[in-house]
């Protein structure tokens, strides 16, 4: 395993022996808070001037368990062309974009 892949996969390793640790509660828990502060520096990045915060909780609150994890697995490496992958496909969902109509974000979807 190399780059990015490899990189992902030892993140992915190490955060399932984190969690295993944990109980179910905080798992999630803590997966959510890794997930959230890797999407919250991936939209400072790429979408400045946006309210981070609004985003990133319909992000976190409309990605599935996988997409949680994959993305916690993320904040340990710092966001990558892969993770905005999965966070615009969050994103693009019907209930992600009622969540940012909702909560005004909605000069993202102009």
């Amino acid at each position: 395993m190399t780059g990015v892949t490899g990189t992902r996969a030892i993140s992915l390793a190490a955060l399932a022996l984190v969690l295993a640790a944990c109980t179910p509660a905080s798992q999630d828990q803590l997966a959510r808070g890794a997930a959230k502060s890797v999407v919250a520096r991936a939209a400072a990045e790429r979408l400045p001037g946006v309210p981070v915060a609004p985003y990133t909780d319909c992000i976190i609150d409309n990605a599935t368990s996988q997409q949680i994890l994959v993305l916690a697995a993320d904040s340990v490496t710092g966001p990558t062309a892969s993770t905005w992958e999965i966070i615009t496909g969050i994103a693009r969902k019907p209930e992600t974009l009622q969540c940012l109509l909702t909560n005004g974000v909605s000069a993202l979807l102009q």
